[in-house]
């Protein structure tokens, strides 16, 4: 079992049901034996440990809140509190399980036809096989309407020309959910590895997701079989619903790390001498812990309101940006926080917290912006886009 027991001030755990419980504790453990022990040497490396892909299509995390084809189809808490325990491992764990599921088995699970449904589905649930999404191009982030990717129907085919970056899983994934201009909307496409004008290549110097697979894909005359269109995905409504699960999931993700931080802040802080006594007795550091504690709380409540009411079918997209810009943001303060009260021991991987901070960066930078969420609440509070 693990040895780690988790944060909880306010006794969520009592708010949890028994399968929800499970689900956290398997993945917690699995963290502890398999991803703990190896983590820090791939964050050094800059490499993915892909002999985990199968362990986790056996844990059934990948696409484990979707409904058949080999998914796991747990409720939406119990899939947060699994993305939650792998982030606590590394931001690296959780984005590949992010993108194959809440991006990629989404897509395919809601737009797909019925054949593509099976034929990648259940490989990918198992981990037999791993997905990518190609959405953000090097010109387009935040505003993906300005898509340059496009798809032209020719005979029997589309032919696909463009460029996608940051693509988590670029490189090793089997198939590429790829949106691109189709005349005057947008379209989803399943791109197969090896297909001619298809190409991968991994981006290098990264400083923060270190241990995650992150590419460059490029289309260069690229035809792909007008059968591997996504039939119910049309305009940019179908990949903006895609991202909005994976928000959900960062959201719980980001918990996941600001524990992992404020955990190794108190083990340090109890152990550390100075002037004669531990530095958990100083009220400055107290007050750094107290104020971990305090947001940690805080964005627990926020994602088992929000799971809730997910499972009841009452989530507005909004109240996922909400989330995940608060919980990242606080995430963000409490690993600092942690690094400060570590001293010159928090900038080495002996310990977890820088390794968490520079992930954070980065999940305050995608899946939308912090700033991009703070325009879709404005928006929403005051009926008045500020985006241009």
């Amino acid at each position: 079992m693990s040895t780690f027991t988790g944060v909880d001030y306010y006794g969520i755990e009592e708010l949890l049901s028994p399968e929800e419980r499970l689900v956290r504790d398997t993945v917690r453990d699995f963290v502890e034996a398999e991803v703990l022990p190896i983590i820090d040497q791939h964050n050094r490396a800059g490499t993915f440990p892909v002999h985990l892909i199968p362990r986790l299509g056996e844990l059934g995390v990948l696409g484990a809140n979707l409904q058949g084809y080999g998914c796991a189809g747990i409720n939406n808490v119990a899939y947060g509190l699994a993305m939650q325990e792998l982030e606590r491992g590394d931001s690296a764990i959780r984005s590949f399980a992010s993108v194959q599921g809440p991006l990629a088995m989404y897509a395919l699970h809601t737009f797909g036809a019925e054949a593509q449904k099976r034929r990648w589905l259940p490989e990918l649930a198992a981990g037999r096989k791993v997905a990518c999404f190609g959405l953000t191009e090097p010109d387009h982030g935040s505003d993906p309407g300005g898509m340059e990717t496009k798809a032209v129907r020719v005979g029997e085919s589309y032919v696909l020309n463009g460029t996608k970056l940051w693509i988590t899983n670029g490189s090793i994934a089997d198939v590429a959910v790829v949106w691109a201009r189709v005349g005057d909307t947008f379209g989803g496409f399943l791109v197969e590895r090896g297909i001619p004008g298809f190409a991968a290549r991994d981006i290098h110097g990264k400083l923060s997701m270190r241990a995650s697979v992150t590419s460059e894909i490029t289309f260069q005359d690229c035809r792909v079989p007008a059968e591997d269109r996504l039939p119910g995905a049309e305009g940019l409504k179908a990949p903006l619903g895609c991202l909005n699960q994976a928000r959900y999931g960062i959201a719980w993700g980001a918990v996941g790390a600001a524990t992992a931080c404020y955990d190794a802040a108190l083990r340090y802080a109890k152990a550390r001498r100075q002037f004669g006594k531990s530095i958990a007795s100083f009220q400055l550091v107290q007050q750094k812990l107290v104020t971990m504690l305090t947001e940690i709380t805080k964005a627990q409540l926020l994602c088992l309101q929000l799971g809730r009411l997910k499972d009841a079918g009452k989530l507005r997209h909004t109240q996922v940006s909400l989330a995940k810009r608060n919980n990242v943001e606080q995430a963000l303060r409490i690993a600092r926080l942690a690094r400060d009260i570590h001293g010159a021991n928090g900038i080495v991987d002996e310990y977890p917290v820088m390794r968490h901070l520079c992930n954070l960066e980065t999940l305050s930078t995608y899946e939308g912006t912090h700033d991009i969420h703070t325009l879709i609440l404005g928006r929403d509070i005051t009926g008045i886009a500020a985006f241009a």
